[in-house]
């Protein structure tokens, strides 16, 4: 069984070399590991400045497995225990080596180059046959919601013999823009998943594998039930144990907005009255704009994605001329108080068909947010950890790419205007970072180049001469679209 990894000179400048440097792989230099049942062998079928492949090959020993006591049959089928599709299909044993082999890889470290340990990369992975439960439509399901453009394509029993149907494997073919250590993660957890089936017992140490291989990205997936079910062999105490831990990664997870408190945390600012306008406070003044500037460009189906608890989604619904209305947030505790805060059980039948509540990660690619009129994200991108932000920017700019997109952000020029924020502190404990303004400029520059939009910016709250508003406000419009 095997599988490849390949990347082109499109996201590296030299992809031979700094793919090497992550997987900590040499592609000069072969390499093999003794794995249970087997040998796994590395190396590169091609390794130039344009394109790099690194291919994984596991050689099993169906005896070894055997005699190691993890090859037995079912029901005492001995000739099963020798006779079977180990050698050849990609299953659990794969995933193993992969864990093994990519250890440094699968968690984000580089020693030697750090920075490409957070980088975004074209990737094209490969694995060739893959025993998939549900066939070609549920590789698409697993693999589409993180990221991933899905070719699964059935293998034919026999091809002299088309009438005979397709076989219960794949050639799967996946293509995206992703960071090397998330897509490792991403094969480790499903391809035991697709299998539906593991080479060895599950126990209660396979909880904390899942949590840990699946942080960041399991918690927010649309089946993340399914797939924790699947890789815990359907044992359900593991498996409500492993969607508890999820649950509680999701609360304080950096795209999570809202804090596990009843009430979430305001921002430093937000809730007194801006200078300049005494009527309203800097959050009410904030949500204002957005919903002027998306009146202004005519939007009907918009989203507020990262929708915390649900105020802008309030806002929104109240203006008829919006007929449809997208909250997504990671957090389901955000969205279950959202639906208190909106009256969700109480809305009439015609509000209610106008509005799509589900839960969903700004940095993966989500489908039921394509051909939108626009995006809002309003004070999100500061609660992403920095590594994550070419994902958000794939995730919105890219897989979606409404219209327009509409982002909010603090301004860190003017925190020294709040006489509670000590020097040097960020106005909310779960900001990763905040942005002065040439800063938000650069970040908003460098996504209108690789994905085709125009900007333009705006003040939020008193602009003040010497540090700027409290909030700056960036308006991208799709160049195809203006």
């Amino acid at each position: 069984m095997f599988l490849t990894i390949g990347t082109t000179s499109t996201g590296l400048s030299a992809p031979a070399t700094e793919l090497g440097f992550l997987l900590h792989k040499n592609p000069a230099r072969p390499q093999s590991l003794s794995v249970a049942g087997g040998t796994a062998h590395v190396v590169y079928p091609e390794a130039t400045d344009e394109r790099c492949t690194v291919a994984l090959l596991l050689e099993v020993d169906p005896i070894a497995l055997v005699r190691s006591g993890k090859g037995r049959a079912a029901e005492g089928f001995t000739l099963g225990q020798y006779v079977n599709d180990r050698p050849y299909a990609a299953s659990s044993l794969l995933a193993v080596a992969l864990g093994k082999l990519f250890r440094t890889a699968m968690i984000g470290r580089c020693d030697a180059r750090p920075e490409l340990a957070a980088r975004a990369m074209t990737l094209d992975i490969r694995v060739p046959a893959l025993p998939c439960r549900g066939g070609a439509a549920m590789a698409a399901r697993l693999f589409s919601p993180l990221g991933w453009s899905v070719d699964a394509r059935p293998v034919p029993l026999d091809p002299e013999i088309p009438s005979w149907g397709d076989s219960r494997y794949v050639d799967l073919r996946l293509h995206g823009d992703l960071r090397l250590a998330d897509a490792l993660n991403h094969l480790y957890v499903l391809l035991p998943v697709l299998d539906d089936a593991k080479h060895y017992w599950v126990g209660s140490d396979e909880v904390d594998k899942l949590v840990r291989a699946g942080e960041g990205w399991l918690g927010s997936h649309p089946d993340r039930e399914l797939i924790s079910s699947r890789y815990l062999a359907h044992r359900k105490r593991l498996t409500d144990s492993a969607l508890e831990a999820l649950d509680r990664l999701a609360e304080v997870d950096g795209e999570s907005i809202v804090d596990s408190q009843e009430e979430p945390l305001a921002e430093v600012g937000d809730d007194s009255p801006a200078e300049g306008d005494r009527r309203f406070s800097l959050a009410v003044q904030r949500r204002t704009a957005v919903v002027e500037v998306l009146r202004e460009l005519g939007a009907r189906r918009v989203a507020d994605l990262g929708c915390g608890e649900g105020v802008l989604v309030a806002q929104l619904l109240k203006d008829s001329s919006f007929s449809e209305v997208v909250a997504t947030d990671v957090s389901a505790r955000a969205l279950t108080y959202a639906e208190r805060r909106l009256h969700v059980d109480e809305m009439s039948d015609r509000k209610r068909e106008r509005l799509r509540l589900f839960q969903s990660s700004v940095t993966y690619a989500d489908a039921r947010l394509a051909g939108l009129d626009a995006a809002v994200l309003m004070e999100v991108i500061e609660h992403v950890d920095p590594p994550r932000l070419p994902a958000l920017a794939h995730a919105v700019f890219g897989a979606a790419r409404p219209g327009s997109v509409v982002v909010t952000t603090p301004n860190s020029e003017h925190n020294v205007r709040f006489e509670t924020l000590p020097a040097g502190a960020f106005r909310h404990p779960d900001h990763r970072f905040e942005w002065t303004r040439a800063e938000f400029q650069d970040w908003a520059a460098s996504v209108c180049r690789v994905y085709g939009y125009d900007v333009s910016f705006r003040a939020v709250g008193p602009d003040d001469p010497e540090v700027g508003p409290p909030t700056q406000l960036a308006l991208f419009r799709l160049k195809e679209a203006a």
